[in-house]
């Protein structure tokens, strides 16, 4: 039996005229918002690009295929349908067993790459868990984009990790990251963390030619681009605090552990919040859709 990565018409079309191409994850829109808004996020946000001339390619995996650019039906799918949240690991189990899944960051960057797609734009990155050192949890996401050549724009990791030891094992494995237009890493639903970065950048077309370098200089590894929410439109601080104390403490008592943990917390912060988080996480990312659109014109007119 041969298995394989399945491109869409559009993107294949693409990839051979050398035009811009954005990848999308499909767990955002499966777990990370709730039915139907996610069908109305999901068409937005392929929608951001296709108006800036950039061909968006949404990724999941289909009855046991990988997909790389989803139809309408495809998109209506991973929206309504029950998915489970599949990693790099997972991906052979799903395809093995005809299976469908929806893919994490970390599956989204390996499949996007196989299929010669160079930038994605997600929410916020997965990273190392808080109380890490005891459980040893930790993303996918970062281990995968050491060895990956993909750009990841993102509004940093989820405030709910441990930031300061995601941004040591990212130094560690070698990922650069660079702040978009700020010296300070973003931290999710707030426009920064209280850690600095060594490398900003100003314009898209600065971070084509760092690609196009990592490419002739270092070889298969990731990028990440950290894009701040414009201030005015962050969460208010205090409350997120507030709230997000209340959601751990909710997880501990109900006992929940390893991948179900950020469902469980975003899931419950958005109730908890009465909408307010999920307002500013779909505005941080069509923040974050628009920049990687920028960075993939800039990509291409590179011809690299």
């Amino acid at each position: 039996m041969t298995y394989r990565v399945e491109v869409s018409e559009a993107v294949a079309t693409a990839l051979d005229e050398g035009r811009p191409i954005v990848a999308l994850e499909s767990t955002i829109i499966t777990h990370g918002l709730p039915r139907p808004r996610n069908l109305e996020a999901a068409k937005e946000f392929e929608q951001i690009l296709l108006e800036r001339g950039v061909t968006p390619a949404t990724v999941a995996i289909l009855d046991g295929v990988p997909q790389v650019g989803l139809d309408d039906e495809g998109v209506r799918r991973i929206a309504e349908e029950d998915m489970t949240k599949s990693s790099v690991r997972d991906i052979p189990i799903l395809a093995a067993r005809g299976a469908s899944g929806a893919t994490t960051v970390a599956a989204t960057a390996h499949l996007a790459a196989l299929a010669g797609v160079r930038v994605f734009a997600t929410g916020g990155l997965g990273g190392v868990h808080r109380g890490a050192n005891e459980t040893f949890d930790e993303s996918a996401d970062i281990t995968t984009l050491s060895v990956t050549p993909i750009t990841v724009v993102s509004a940093g990791v989820k405030s709910v990790l441990d930031i300061a030891a995601t941004l040591e094992r990212l130094e560690t494995l070698s990922v650069p990251v660079v702040g978009f237009r700020t010296n300070t890493f973003p931290s999710f639903w707030l426009t920064e963390s209280e850690y600095e970065l060594d490398w900003r950048v100003e314009s898209a077309e600065e971070v084509a030619k760092i690609m196009q370098a990592r490419d002739l200089l270092v070889g298969d590894q990731g990028l990440i681009v950290a894009n701040p929410l414009p201030r005015e439109k962050q969460w208010d601080p205090a409350e997120h605090d507030a709230v997000i104390a209340r959601a751990f403490a909710a997880a501990e008592a109900e006992g929940v552990t390893g991948k179900a943990v950020t469902p469980f917390l975003l899931s419950y912060i958005v109730e908890a919040s009465e909408g307010r988080s999920l307002e500013v996480n779909l505005d941080l990312a069509r923040n974050n859709v628009a920049l990687a659109a920028d960075i993939a014109v800039a990509w291409s007119k590179l011809g690299a």
